[in-house]
């Protein structure tokens, strides 16, 4: 049995309110253009907030022609299309089926919601039978189901579902799989369609969501903004990409995660920071070694300043100048597939030697003595960058990433 291999990033895909693609997600973080809007919603439940970074325009059949699209929930949708550019990203568009040493792990909140509403209430409001396709599109393990029957994926197939640490968790179990020699290869999928009328109003009665612009760290921030969207990873053993000659655009180097077992909705300190440590000790790296943290940076009031004392405790006099920054204030926070897509924004600073900005900053808010990349990206080389997921019910995740070379 293989004890520890090391673990490559060969592929990344990405659907983001931004538009289709990698290149359309970074590009909009590293320039700091956001994609919240006025959302389109087919129907209503007397919803006040209207707006979102809602993914308004894509077609399955573009990608999938072969596809009959009335199997999938949005969710898998998104899944799919983005599964399919980390594919071709990785160079394994034409080596199917990827068999028994390839695994699907996706990471998703709420999953299959749109079905879930329609199907309630159609049956509620107007007495109609449901869909007899609603169990397959519904069922929370159908995203990843369906990445393995496209790809003929016939190893390990999960769903991890952990609120907004879902995807962070997917991607750290996956790696500790690779690494560990249960799989040679994983497509580890964040996927996430919330911005639907009953989702929207349940997040509305939370009491969480900016009216306005989501501010993280930032004086005067009032609350997040909903996203949704998909990105995925495919990860190997270096020792398997490099018999087949990839292109490695990125190092998994440790996972952290911890349950705070406190409160449902108030974040931890000790959890978040002890969530971090882990992550630096699976990678056998100190503090010093990390030079950007992707934050979590929900731009709610209680979030912003518990991770920022969480970061504090695991950086100390180096938080100072450590840049930091959240990207939610682009793509809205996508729940459980906000650690796929800021895992793949962190891969991309990375090989860029970029920084992107938190947009929206008014002025440094004391409780929050971080050094904020604010409005304006930053060139930064660096070698380490830690990406953090802290979500509902005291779930943390923490993942570090390193450069390709």
């Amino acid at each position: 049995m293989v004890t520890s291999r090391s673990v490559v990033v060969t592929g990344l895909g990405a659907l983001t309110t931004a538009g289709h693609g990698v290149e359309a997600l970074w590009t909009a973080a590293a320039t700091g253009v956001s994609g919240v809007k006025q959302i389109v919603l087919d129907y209503e439940f007397g919803n006040n907030l209207r707006i979102a970074a809602q993914v308004q325009d894509f077609d399955l059949e573009r990608f999938f022609p072969h596809l009959k699209t009335s199997f999938f929930d949005r969710v898998t949708l998104m899944a799919l299309i983005a599964a399919d550019e980390a594919v071709k990203d990785a160079g394994l568009a034409e080596a199917l089926p990827l068999g028994p040493r390839t695994s699907v792990i996706v990471g998703t909140g709420i999953a299959s919601l749109g079905t879930i509403e329609e199907s309630s209430r159609n049956m509620a409001l107007t007495q109609k039978r449901p869909d007899p396709l609603t169990v397959p599109r519904a069922m929370i393990s159908a995203s990843a189901s369906n990445v393995g029957l496209v790809y003929g994926c016939t190893g390990t197939t999960f769903v991890v579902s952990s609120a907004c640490a879902s995807s962070a968790q997917a991607l750290g179990i996956a790696f500790h799989m690779v690494r560990a020699g249960l799989t040679d290869r994983a497509i580890v999928v964040g996927s996430e369609a919330i911005v639907t009328p009953g989702g929207m109003k349940a997040w509305e009665m939370l009491r969480v969501l900016s009216p306005q612009l989501c501010r993280p760290f930032s004086r005067g921030r009032n609350g997040l903004l909903l996203g949704e969207g998909s990105a995925a990873l495919v990860i190997e053993a270096e020792e398997v990409a490099a018999a087949r000659g990839a292109r490695i655009r990125g190092r998994l180097l440790g996972y952290g995660t911890t349950s705070d077992a406190k409160d449902m909705l108030k974040p931890d300190v000790g959890g978040a920071a002890e969530a971090m440590t882990l992550a630096l000790a699976d990678a056998g790296l100190g503090a010093e070694a990390v030079g950007y943290v992707n934050a979590h940076g929900t731009a709610t009031i209680l979030n912003d300043s518990t991770e920022s004392e969480a970061l504090g405790r695991v950086f100390g006099e180096k938080l100072g100048t450590l840049p930091v920054s959240s990207t939610k204030p682009i793509h809205g926070h996508t729940l459980g597939a906000a650690g796929a897509i800021e895992a793949v924004v962190t891969i991309r600073a990375l090989e860029e030697g970029f920084v992107p900005p938190t947009i929206n900053f008014l002025e440094a808010d004391p409780a929050c003595p971080i050094d904020c990349v604010a409005n304006v990206g930053r060139s930064h080389a660096f070698d380490v960058a830690l990406t953090n997921s802290f979500a509902f019910g005291g779930i943390n995740a923490s993942l570090a990433i390193g450069r390709a070379a």
